[in-house]
């Protein structure tokens, strides 16, 4: 059995490695400095960053299968020159990625779509609202102090509403309030939800996952949610709709999330509230999703 298309994606460079000292001296002494530095530094490897074991990962998929299933592809703000030592560093690592777009300082937006990649990581939130808003599946690399990850297998957990599925409900929610939000979500138990920027991405994984058995799949999914019941049902409903297979569940009901993702032991979150991300964020790899009405700029006055 093969998969009938690659999973690809996008990361940049301060996402998969520990790039903050280069960085502060990039934002203290500007460009000419920071290109310096890096020339000078070119021998000297970088250490695995935040989304460096979401990667590793990944690229094991290819090994299990005996076929190229996963690929990965390097975007940076770097020149080629100054890239050097990120490529440096890949190679050191055992890291299978030959592909990248090296923009000088400038966006590298516009390859995510030229590549293919099904989901965007990067360290720059706006060139994540740029992927975002052009409809692909995007998330912002939060600083992490995350333990590091004991087992072999993928585990990538998602938020609901705004990542997963549209914001629609969360709308409800905002604008009206809990009770609202319930009886809304009550009444449209058996009418799906619409897919949100992350659903294609989880459909994707779910492919893969089909190509194992059960118990042997590299991959583990969950959903962590502030819902609870009864607003579960229609989640529960929308996912045996779309014929996505979701491996674990957690409904919340506005406990905090960190502690749940550390027991689900994820590799990376993905949620659309900058506020649990920050907490998230404590515990395990955390990426914001800057969509939807959670991330509306409100007006002043």
């Amino acid at each position: 059995m093969t998969a009938e298309k690659k999973l690809v994606v996008a990361i940049s460079s301060r996402a998969l490695f520990d790039l903050d000292e280069s960085h502060r001296i990039f934002e203290e002494h500007g460009k000419e400095a920071f290109c310096l530095y890096q020339i000078e530094h070119e021998e000297e490897l970088l250490q695995p960053g935040v989304a460096y074991n979401l990667v590793s990962k990944l690229l094991a998929i290819n090994e299990l299968l005996g076929q190229p299933t996963v690929e990965v592809i390097l975007l940076s703000r770097n020149s080629a020159d100054t890239g050097l030592r990120v490529f440096n560093s890949i190679q050191h690592h055992g890291l299978a990625i030959s592909r990248a777009a090296f923009t000088s300082g400038g966006s590298p937006f516009s390859y995510i779509a030229a590549f293919g990649a099904d989901l965007f990581l990067s360290s720059d939130a706006g060139d994540v609202r740029k992927a975002l808003a052009a409809g692909h599946a995007a998330a912002t690399i939060l600083a992490s102090n995350r333990p590091s990850s004991e087992s072999n297998q993928l585990r990538i957990a998602f938020d609901g509403d705004a990542v997963l599925f549209s914001d629609e409900s969360e709308r409800i929610y905002r604008e009206q309030g809990l009770e609202a939000f319930t009886q809304y979500e009550t009444a449209a138990a058996r009418r799906p939800l619409t897919g949100g920027p992350f659903k294609a991405f989880l459909d994707t994984l779910h492919r893969i996952q089909t190509l194992f058995g059960t118990d042997e799949a590299p991959i583990r999914t969950a959903l962590v949610t502030a819902r609870a019941a009864p607003a579960h049902e229609r989640v529960v409903r929308t996912l045996r709709a779309w014929n996505i297979r979701i491996d674990e569940a957690i409904f919340l009901g506005g406990m905090a999330k960190g502690p749940f993702l550390r027991a689900f032991g994820a590799d990376i979150f993905f949620d659309d509230q900058q506020g649990h991300c920050d907490s998230a964020s404590q515990h395990v790899a955390t990426g914001h999703v800057p969509h939807g009405v959670a991330n509306v700029e409100q007006p002043s006055g």
